[in-house]
């Protein structure tokens, strides 16, 4: 496996909140919606995101921002300007008093803002639950990721753009598959910069020892692992693959399988056809209760209740 693929290759859009803002100054939002993870690619003009914590940040025309969440973060055309709207954590829009403001300031298709003709325009995507991006991936970003327009070459902002004004048939899942592409290549871009700072568990699968255990677990989930059967598999000794493992991942063997069967469970339930069952069988529980025990331990639903919230969206 490819060391960033199960780290990025983990977002499921599920009618994702996305949204074409038009913007003049001065504005600011506050946006207090306790998504797990959004997206704001700037189509013109320039924002300025002020995280929950650390400095302001500048986008300009062409940039894309990744914050993650749950915490409260501004946007607005200056540090300075304060917030005026506040984003909700259904995504309505009211003022500070409570006022409702989406239908004054509503543009057209999945378009909002203060003015038609605003020098900003900028678009956002949401990430509405947790079960829609993976633990491990929300785990490996810093609060606020910022990509800049000269540092890569893509396509996909403009498409976003050109596509989230479309009114026609099956338009919410293009934005939801769009969504997902876009913040897979921004990551992607954002991963391999010689500065980056990926997560221990991704540079681990660059050790020759370790690298093959974690493949070894990803690859097979469904096999009943003990440490002894694994480190057999590697030609190191138990006790010396439990203490390399857990050195250089930060967690022991099957700790880390046990996260990445329950990763992997939450995506496979969202499928039409899967039982708590079938689903058990293929990541490695030895039963339908056992998974979902497990489940509802680690992410406080049950599986039927995590699919069902799927489902709704």
């Amino acid at each position: 496996m490819d060391p960033l693929a199960g780290l990025i290759s983990g977002p499921r859009a599920a009618g994702a909140f996305v949204l074409r803002s038009i913007m003049e100054p001065p504005w600011s939002l506050q946006i207090d919606d306790h998504a797990p993870l959004s997206l704001v690619a700037m189509g013109r003009g320039e924002a300025w995101i002020l995280p929950h914590t650390g400095e302001p940040v500048q986008l300009t025309e062409g940039d894309v921002a990744i914050i993650r969440g749950p915490e409260r973060y501004v946007i607005a055309d200056h540090p300075d300007t304060p917030p005026h709207v506040i984003i909700n954590p259904d995504q309505s829009c009211t003022t500070l008093r409570g006022e409702p403001l989406a239908e004054a300031m509503d543009l057209g298709v999945r378009t909002w803002g203060n003015s038609a003709n605003g020098r900003t325009v900028m678009l956002t995507g949401t990430y509405q639950t947790p079960g829609e991006i993976s633990r491990r991936l929300l785990s490996a970003l810093p609060e606020l990721v910022v990509q800049r327009r000269a540092d890569w070459d893509s396509r996909l902002v403009t498409l976003m753009h050109d596509e989230v004004v479309r009114d026609e048939p099956g338009q919410e899942a293009v934005l939801d598959r769009l969504l997902d592409l876009l913040l897979i290549a921004v990551l992607r871009a954002w991963f391999a910069r010689p500065a980056a700072e990926a997560p221990s568990w991704v540079r681990a699968q660059g050790d020759p020892v370790v690298g093959k255990a974690m493949r070894i677990l990803q690859n097979n989930p469904s096999h009943q692992w003990t440490v002894e059967s694994l480190a057999a598999e590697t030609g190191l000794s138990r006790a010396a693959l439990a203490r390399r493992f857990t050195e250089l991942v930060g967690e022991p063997p099957m700790t880390f399988l046990a996260g990445w069967r329950l990763s992997l469970a939450a995506d496979l339930l969202r499928e039409p056809d899967a039982t708590v069952a079938s689903v058990a069988q293929r990541v490695g529980y030895g039963s339908a209760f056992a998974l979902s025990a497990a489940f509802k331990r680690v992410r406080g639903v049950s599986p039927k209740e995590h699919r069902e919230m799927a489902e709704s969206r």
